[in-house]
């Protein structure tokens, strides 16, 4: 697989749309809601915690913030381009 930022895997990453996305790796417990509904986005890594996925840009805004929505934790936190917190509010 190949990350957003293979440096940070789970970012904070900026998309093409200007939202940063970031997975909080400390609140997530792998569930991977965030995997099946943006698979372009997310996916597990090695030590099965999600992870930003360099075809991110494919997914609209709407099937990041419902993958977002739907974690169990809330461990991904969406800004837009302002640094205005998207989600979780």
């Amino acid at each position: 697989m190949a990350w957003k930022d293979e440096g940070k895997p789970a970012g904070p990453v900026i998309l093409s749309n200007g939202w940063i996305v970031e997975v909080d790796r400390g609140v997530c417990i792998g569930a991977a809601p965030c995997t099946a509904m943006a698979p372009n986005s997310f996916a597990l890594d090695e030590g099965g915690k999600a992870a930003i996925l360099s075809t991110v840009d494919a997914d609209d805004q709407e099937t990041i913030l419902n993958a977002a929505r739907g974690c169990p934790v809330a461990a991904i936190r969406i800004k837009d381009a302002s640094g205005k917190q998207i989600f979780p509010e």
